[in-house]
């Protein structure tokens, strides 16, 4: 039977979480794992002190995405949870070694993340880290990263997987071009720039460029005043809020942004367009009719749906996976999670343990709720 577990009993293990090993200094370098721009990705290894604290297993993390064009290094500022934690030093204090990679692509790069992740073996093997074995952890995009691993990589004897979009990457990619085509109907000419042929599929240089100074208040301001939109946009889309309707802005804005920054290059990416609403019939508007027959329509390439199939997960466990899911989170909804069980048969149905937390925000964890994660994943691998 597949389980839906509550975090609760886990959180009463702070004998583990209150561990006295530290993290000694941070090993840093670039190496050439992958195919991405460069081919090169900045890694990150850092390792329990004392010594003695190693427990001779290693977490590699596979962070969320990051936008193309960031300043180098952004990517690090993924190591900590929203609580302020170090993801470092909290697997330091467990006894755990820790290694991440940059990625050698920036933007939509999860098979890069897939490979440069595992490429970090090689960079642990020439540092003279002796390993007894590997486990992966990732978070929103590295959670797809994680779990593909997982699924298809025996180097894994266990994951956790947080907040990501393992149950369908076709249904993210629509979810998100959804809110866009959705807030331009309700909200027309607020994200229009003037540029020729610009549309929720193809980002102008200027909004990107100006998406902080100018557009992203533009919509705060649009939403704030005209609320029986919002409410119709935040209906008709199934934007996750939780019980506090002043999530609501965040929520727009933050699935906005992705479209804002991710469009292009998912499109580069891809090889086309992969979002199509075609066929989508829309409803919670206070005139679907109308809605119908107003709302943008964009209709995929063959070749970039084709493509999409890279990234997406089998549900074929054969060692735990342990996720970590906001039960309103705005960006990736909890209803990836429902999928991701539903993909999961079998032998392998006894792998998957699900861990909803009741809060919005995504990725919205504490480094107990992760801590809590990571041990019942060791627990499961019989460690």
């Amino acid at each position: 039977m597949r389980k839906t577990l509550s975090i609760l009993p886990f959180l009463l293990l702070p004998s583990y979480l209150a561990a006295a090993c530290t993290s000694g200094a941070p090993s840093t370098g670039i190496y050439g794992p992958g195919q991405g721009a460069s081919g090169l990705a900045q890694y990150v290894v850092v390792m329990p002190q004392p010594a003695n604290c190693f427990n001779g297993d290693i977490i590699l993390f596979a962070h969320g995405y990051v936008p193309v064009g960031s300043p180098a290094g952004a990517w690090l500022s993924q190591l900590a949870l929203p609580d302020g934690t170090s993801i470092p030093a909290l697997l330091n204090s467990l006894g755990f070694g820790f290694a991440a990679s940059s990625f050698s692509k920036d933007g939509l790069a999860i098979l890069q993340g897939i490979q440069d992740t595992k490429a970090l073996t090689n960079v642990i093997q020439e540092l003279g880290i002796p390993v007894r074995k590997y486990f992966i952890v990732g978070a929103s995009e590295g959670g797809d990263v994680a779990t593909i691993s997982l699924e298809n990589d025996p180097t894994y004897q266990g994951a956790v997987a947080v907040c990501g979009p393992i149950g369908s990457f076709q249904k993210q990619i629509n979810y998100v071009g959804d809110v866009r085509v959705l807030f331009d109907y309700f909200f027309p000419g607020v994200l229009t720039t003037g540029t020729p042929g610009e549309s929720a599929i193809n980002i102008p240089p200027a909004l990107i460029l100006n998406w902080n100074t100018v557009y992203a208040p533009a919509v705060a301001q649009a939403l704030s005043s005209n609320p029986f939109a919002t409410l119709q946009l935040l209906s008709a889309a199934q934007i996750p809020i939780g019980l506090d309707l002043h999530n609501a802005g965040d929520a727009i804005l933050s699935v906005l942004t992705y479209n804002v920054f991710a469009t292009n290059d998912a499109r580069l990416t891809l090889g086309g367009n992969p979002y199509d609403n075609i066929g989508r019939i829309y409803h919670g508007s206070f005139n679907d009719a109308r809605l119908n027959v107003m709302v943008a329509r964009f209709a995929a390439d063959p070749a970039a749906t084709a493509n999409v199939g890279a990234y997406e997960t089998s549900g074929n466990l054969r060692d735990p996976l342990v996720t970590l899911h906001t039960t309103f989170d705005p960006l990736v909804p909890y209803w990836q999670e429902t999928l991701y069980k539903a993909k999961v048969h079998g032998r392998a149905a006894k792998e998957l343990f699900q861990i909803p937390v009741f809060r919005y925000g995504h990725c919205n964890l504490t480094g107990q709720e992760a801590g809590a994660a990571l041990l019942l994943m060791v627990q499961k691998a019989g460690l």
